[in-house]
């Protein structure tokens, strides 16, 4: 099935920031729009605040004159559903209510054309009870935008269990024809973002209520070293607290309460003050504030220390393999065996280990480091020891990484640090989800990419980490944090064997 024709009148329902986005959107691939809601006046305004956007394209020099007149013709605010009788596709972006959602929608079922398709904008509630009771359930899905819909090129094309496979690749087509990147879908709680999104706040939370390090120490270290765009903290203050919160309650109660989503307390708390981030003046950071009593909070870094003339590389560090050739550029003197490891052994015999789910207190002088998305583009690198770590050991740790031209932040005896368990997580739940059927693997990276700008999507993060890597720090997470959050999915334990381990039965 093809996209729905640019001949074809696209109807929005619901003129707030979603609505008028995605009429913005459809107007600009060249349709007619008409942006209905049950307040006329809210209709009208959003109306003419996207025709006030296509004149600032115009300003900005991305857009003509005759191409801004002819779409500035072609929307109208409807006065009542009855208006929206023509259109082929009818966008719903309504408050997030399954009950007026449904009715909504038996309200347009008596209105439009039996061959029109009709898709909600929602983000967090089921495609499949949403069209319950419809007489054409088949012609119904899922359009999921982000925001901001004119700027993100995401959409989440979401198939409810009575959709028409048909309806799904036509609406997918019609996404296609807006210049958007649309992703397959199932319907599941969160869909593909929102549900496989969730270790990388929770993960950072969970560090935070362990004492493991400050907010602003996570942030950084998830930015300059996990590669990622913005860290949890200050996203979720810029999302606000109450947002993503209940995103994650909603979430959990979808899937009956899984430890696996299991909600953040320090979050609740803050919910629970008041404190909701930007929009509030105070969420995990202040905001607003100005004068002599304005604090920006800042990351752990350590001071300089003395980097060790010479380190020895035991054994395959996978991952972190690249560490070799940058200590030798560093003009550290670099040993090397292939038995035993994996670590870096350190002067004074102490072990620098990669992170793997273990503590630094099981062993002896042992400090843990962090995974980097890319060791050499690395600005920052997080250290974890235990009481029992010598000074020499966390001195020689911290001046090699200084060597390299990293900032260190030393972190509490965390299982799995920050970055290493998050990204653990997010390989995890998108294995899981490739063999629910959720979606496929191409189709997860892409909507993890482009919907929250992560460096790379959780699967091939998986093939660059090495098959068994997620497995391995999740068997040990669990071990020392039982109660399954951690415990690996079949799905990631299938994946080790996929990639060549063999086995025999009896």
């Amino acid at each position: 099935m093809t996209a729905i024709e640019r001949s074809s009148t696209v109807a929005v329902v619901g003129a707030g920031t979603m609505g008028q986005g995605i009429a913005q959107v459809a107007l600009l691939a060249g349709h007619p729009v008409l942006i209905y809601d049950i307040d006329g006046d809210l209709a009208r305004d959003g109306r003419d605040r996207v025709r006030e956007r296509v004149e600032r394209l115009v300003v900005k020099g991305r857009l003509g004159r005759a191409e801004a007149d002819g779409a500035i013709g072609r929307i109208e605010a409807a006065h009542d559903l009855a208006a929206l009788a023509g259109a082929g596709l009818v966008v719903e972006a309504v408050v997030e209510d399954a009950a007026v959602k449904r009715a909504l929608f038996a309200s347009l079922e008596e209105v439009v054309s039996p061959d029109a398709l009709l898709a909600t904008n929602t983000s967090s509630l089921s495609v499949t009870e949403i069209a319950a009771g419809l007489a054409h359930p088949g012609r119904f899905l899922g359009l999921h935008f982000f925001n901001p819909a004119p700027l993100l090129p995401l959409v989440e094309v979401v198939s409810g269990s009575a959709t028409d496979p048909a309806a799904a690749e036509s609406a997918y087509r019609t996404a296609l024809s807006w210049g958007k990147t649309p992703v397959r879908c199932a319907d599941t709680p969160g869909f593909i973002v929102n549900r496989i999104a969730r270790p990388f706040y929770a993960e950072a939370f969970a560090v935070y209520e362990e004492q493991g390090a400050d907010p602003a120490t996570i942030d950084a270290v998830l930015r300059e070293s996990g590669g990622f765009a913005m860290g949890p903290f200050a996203l979720t203050d810029l999302i606000g607290q109450d947002v993503n919160e209940a995103v994650t309650r909603s979430v959990w109660e979808s899937f009956f309460r899984s430890p696996k989503f299991t909600p953040s307390l320090a979050q609740r708390r803050l919910v629970q003050s008041g404190r909701l981030g930007r929009k509030s003046g105070q969420g995990w950071f202040p905001y607003g504030r100005s004068g002599p009593d304005a604090v920006e909070p800042l990351p752990h870094t350590a001071a300089p220390e003395k980097a060790p003339e010479k380190v020895t590389f035991v054994g395959d560090l996978g991952p972190a393999a690249a560490l070799a050739e940058l200590a030798r550029e560093a003009g550290i003197e670099v040993g090397a065996t292939e038995h035993g490891g994996p670590y870096v052994l350190l002067p004074g015999e102490g072990q620098l280990v990669l992170a793997d789910g273990k503590t630094s207190v099981e062993f002896t002088d042992v400090v843990y480091f962090d995974l980097a998305f890319d060791y050499r583009d690395a600005t920052r690198i997080a250290l974890s020891v235990s009481a029992d770590t010598s000074e020499r050991t966390l001195a020689e740790a911290v001046g090699l990484f200084q060597k390299l031209g990293k900032k260190v932040s030393v972190i509490g005896d965390v299982p799995g640090m920050i970055v290493a368990r998050t990204v653990a997580m997010l390989i995890d739940l998108a294995a899981d989800a490739v063999a629910r059927g959720v979606a496929d693997a191409r189709d997860i990276d892409t909507a993890m990419r482009l919907g929250v700008n992560y460096p790379a999507g959780p699967l091939a993060w998986h093939e660059r980490l090495g098959q068994d890597w997620a497995y391995d720090l999740l068997h040990h997470l669990d071990q020392r944090c039982p109660g399954g959050r951690y415990a690996p999915s079949l799905a990631l334990f299938r994946l080790g064997y996929a990639a060549g381990d063999e086995g025999q039965a009896g």
